[in-house]
């Protein structure tokens, strides 16, 4: 459980969690603008990430931290942990080692959608196989 610091009590009171104590955090590239995805965190992750600058966040589909990078190699190092006006999104800024996207794109976000068309507008840099399946 996150331990409450004076440093960061005021932090915890401004979070608003969802039903499932959850809060979205969107990660950008701190120096270009990019923004390169979204997870969950929880009141684990968030003290985690701020403990070891290295993000960590919520997986709901294992249902346990996930270390971003730890089966990867790509992490995220924290520069800054923005919170936004409502305190119900989180805004990180980092410096990404390699991909951000488990599909092996530089981003999450390659698809795009106009003039009625849908369209992948980024290529796969690593392909998952090799970004996973390291000896």
């Amino acid at each position: 459980m996150w331990v409450i610091s004076p440093m960061n009590e005021k932090l915890a009171s401004l979070i608003k969690f969802n039903e499932a104590g959850l809060v979205p955090a969107i990660a950008q590239q701190h120096d270009t603008g990019e923004v390169l995805m979204m997870a969950w965190m929880n009141s684990d992750a968030i003290a985690e990430t701020l403990e070891t600058g290295q993000v960590c966040y919520w997986s709901r589909s294992r249902q346990s931290l996930w270390r971003k990078g730890e089966s990867s190699g790509h992490i995220q190092t924290l520069v800054d942990f923005r919170l936004d006006c409502d305190g119900d999104t989180i805004l990180l800024l980092v410096e990404q080692k390699g991909v951000a996207c488990h599909t092996g794109r530089h981003n999450c976000f390659f698809y795009s959608a106009k003039d009625a068309d849908v369209k992948i507008i980024s290529e796969v840099e690593i392909s998952p196989e090799e970004m996973y399946n390291k000896e």
